[in-house]
């Protein structure tokens, strides 16, 4: 076992014109032991960089996900994880049995069965927007035209949101995970946001449709404000994360054109961006040993996702896009009881958008050279803030 001086490095923020994922993350993976940081609120953590031990630290019981503990790391006052306190229903940050409860309640809906039944519904909204856009003219921002809007009408459509209020939510959810946004800029957004789907709730109480939430109120296993919180995370999980994986990989597919139309570039281009790097937080309730490590109780995690799918023991040429390659043990959905609910839907959403895309428009090509694409450097999640193309 290794105890080492906590001398933090700096905290491995994206910097423009560096490589994603930052090329600190070689150096910290060599190292012996773990690496500790200072977050930008002062908080010292452990960075956890190496497959195995991204692996170790996301199954074990010493380690919570729960923000509650003394010791959980917070980026700012209202960044990172918010507490059941703060938003009820907020699942992802509670630990076993109360997790399951949650997950219990909502994996029926998000199963490789129940999703392949989506899949016509997915088409229609992919072929509509592609529709408006070939309407509009021959240049396009596929981010705010595509990539963004079909993850977000497909949310909205299994929560039973109108598509008239998707504006709302998604101008309030780019407050919640972008890392320059003030204290009172996400307590704002998120009340807003909690405030809007009681009232939805509250309609759907007495007028209930087909759709997700009218499902979960007749099942009656959750509270109105649990509820409304799982509404919430299911809202921003739901298009945020999938509309960045969109973006970039169209980008990646157009610089590697002999992988269009090939279903195992889904997989690698989750493994490859891992574009969820920084959420998953956590702290050591009591003392734990990882990747040779002594953790000791209080001391804040941060597994860094992007760090383990480049990790060379596990993927060769980690560096290399290549869907040839296995990779489907990366842990760009996390790993363990909290591995992403909604992953099958984020495949099968990458899958249609990517395929019609390019079937329809053959001519697709960048408006801008690739270095000059505005890279959220600010942003919770990688991904990109616009996407001039042309056809």
């Amino acid at each position: 076992m290794t105890t080492v001086d906590r001398c933090p490095v700096a905290f491995p923020l994206r910097q423009p014109g560096q490589s994603f994922p930052p090329p600190q993350y070689l150096e910290f993976r060599e190292q012996e032991g773990l690496v500790s940081t200072t977050l930008p609120s002062g908080e010292l953590v452990w960075l956890v960089t190496r497959h195995e031990d991204v692996r170790a630290v996301l199954t074990n019981p010493r380690i919570s996900s729960n923000p509650s503990h003394p010791g959980f790391p917070r980026a700012a006052k209202t960044g990172g994880v918010p507490s059941q306190d703060e938003v009820p229903g907020w699942f992802v940050a509670l630990d076993p049995p109360e997790h399951g409860r949650f997950r219990k309640t909502l994996i029926p809906e998000f199963t490789v069965r129940k999703v392949r039944e989506m899949r016509p519904a997915i088409q229609q909204i992919v072929d509509e927007r592609i529709d408006a856009m070939l309407a509009a003219g021959d240049t396009a921002d596929l981010i705010a035209n595509f990539a963004l809007s079909v993850p977000s009408l497909v949310i909205s459509s299994l929560l039973g949101v109108p598509n008239a209020d998707r504006d709302f939510f998604e101008t309030k959810t780019r407050v919640l995970v972008t890392l320059t946004s003030t204290d009172e800029q996400r307590q704002a957004a998120s009340k807003a946001l909690l405030r809007y789907l009681n009232r939805l709730i509250t309609v759907k109480q007495k007028r209930p449709g087909d759709d997700l939430i009218s499902q979960l109120l007749a099942d009656g296993t959750l509270t109105k404000q649990e509820l409304s919180g799982v509404s919430m995370l299911l809202l921003i999980a739901g298009h945020e994360t999938t509309a960045n994986n969109i973006g970039l990989g169209v980008v990646t597919l157009l610089s590697n054109p002999q992988w269009i139309g090939d279903e195992r570039a889904v997989e690698e281009l989750l493994r490859y961006y891992s574009v969820a790097d920084l959420v998953a937080f956590r702290v050591a309730v009591e003392a734990v040993e990882i990747g040779g490590q002594l953790i000791r109780a209080g001391e804040g995690i941060i597994p860094l996702v992007a760090a383990a799918n480049h990790d060379g023991t596990v993927f060769e040429r980690p560096d290399e896009f290549d869907p040839s390659r296995s990779a489907r043990s990366h842990v760009a959905f996390g790993y363990g009881v909290h591995q992403c609910l909604g992953q099958n839907l984020v495949r099968v959403e990458m899958d249609i958008a990517y395929r019609t895309l390019f079937e329809r428009i053959p001519t697709l090509e960048l408006a801008v050279p690739v270095t000059e694409l505005p890279i959220k450097y600010d942003g919770v999640l990688y991904g990109l803030h616009s996407l001039p193309v042309r056809w």
